[in-house]
């Protein structure tokens, strides 16, 4: 199961669960942000934030305005169940801008 408050951007998933998140962007006057072609969106995961190794590194799929990010169940069933951190950012040539920073990622137990 998945679950996103979209006021905290804490995520709750249940461990070898695929999660589909689904990605607005605005520029600073509040208009929705288009990416560029050769704009990149990462989603990364750690235990937490002073851990120096990415538990989950993933590209968001870009097609025009729609941002998808999906974190695959035979990457979400290697977690322990657990809390973790998460930040998402966009590169943007030479620009780097982490617009969801310190997010938090809760791993459930599942019933095999």
């Amino acid at each position: 199961m998945l679950k996103v408050d979209p006021r905290t951007n804490k995520i709750q998933l249940t461990r070898g669960d695929t999660a589909v998140l689904k990605v607005e962007l605005k520029d600073a006057s509040g208009n929705a942000y288009t990416p560029g072609v050769t704009d990149v969106i990462r989603f990364a995961m750690k235990k937490s934030y002073a851990d120096e190794s990415v538990l989950l590194s993933v590209n968001a799929v870009i097609d025009g305005s729609d941002i998808t990010i999906t974190l695959p169940a035979t990457d979400t069933k290697k977690l322990e169940p657990g809390s973790y951190k998460y930040d998402i950012q966009l590169t943007a040539g030479s620009v780097v801008d982490t617009f969801i920073d310190r997010g938090t990622i809760q791993i459930t137990e599942e019933i095999d």
